[in-house]
């Protein structure tokens, strides 16, 4: 029986074999490894990752695809099949605790809430391949100063190291999506380029600071930092967030107290 994709779950199944190698070969899977696979969906990518010898764990939302998964592999020792939603997932509890890589087609719809979440992780996690909406992807590996840097390059790159792969059309994928994809990859960083003393306060930085992202530094960040704040930091308080880098947010972060806050 056919599966019919489901909407909700966000489902564009990979099916271009060409595309499947490439990923794969990208990967680089190799036996022993202990690998996580987020929405395995019908297994394109699964198949080749359990034949490699890997350690594999596949968490599905999808019940009835999960049944299917845990059919297929029922022969294979290396794979254990999860039903959950990876949102609301403790990865660190599917793994015993152990390092792992981490791989996925993720859901676009949920893709950047999803990317936040599995960083929780990076401690844990070697790599993390991911197919995500390609604009989702330029933002990530995006440069201070250009209309795609914001929130999530600064979150991403200050925790990771991002490489955007290549580009995969909608062909690839049964339904085509109605957006370009682009294959991702992720390295978590054994130290941030810069100091962070206080992770909470340049999350709380950041956040603020694009949440208006067309306003100024002055108006932006005013119930966290005034303008003689911003200027002791060695940044100009009429900036425009985008055109700060990694180490500047930093500076804004230290100069933080609890009378600011």
């Amino acid at each position: 029986m056919t599966h019919r994709a489901r909407k909700r779950f966000g489902q564009n199944f990979l099916s271009d074999p060409q595309f499947i190698l490439r990923i794969v070969d990208t990967i680089r899977p190799a036996a022993g490894e202990l690998i996580l696979e987020i929405g395995p969906g019908q297994a394109a990518i699964s198949t080749p990752l359990a034949d490699s010898g890997a350690e594999l764990h596949l968490l599905e939302i999808d019940r009835d695809l999960a049944g299917r998964l845990e059919r297929s592999f029922a022969s294979s020792p290396n794979v254990y099949v999860h039903t959950g939603d990876a949102l609301q997932t403790d990865f660190s509890r599917l793994t015993d605790d152990r390092r792992f890589r981490l791989v996925g087609n993720l859901p676009y719809n949920i893709s950047t809430p999803l990317l936040f979440h599995v960083l929780q992780w990076k401690d844990r996690v070697i790599d993390m391949h991911f197919m995500l909406q390609q604009e989702v992807v330029k933002r990530m590996a995006a440069d201070p100063g250009s209309k795609a840097w914001g929130r999530l390059s600064v979150m991403c790159q200050v925790q990771c190291e991002v490489s955007n792969l290549f580009n995969v059309p909608p062909e690839a994928f049964s339904p085509s999506p109605r957006v370009q994809s682009s294959f991702v990859r992720l390295v978590p960083r054994t130290a941030p380029p810069t100091m962070i003393r206080d992770w909470d306060g340049f999350e709380r930085v950041v956040n603020q600071a694009f949440s208006m992202r067309r306003k100024t530094l002055r108006n932006s960040l005013k119930t966290l930092l005034d303008a003689s704040r911003i200027e002791a930091a060695g940044i100009d308080p009429g900036l425009r967030p985008e055109v700060l880098g990694i180490e500047q947010f930093a500076a804004l972060a230290d100069m933080l107290d609890t009378k600011a806050c």
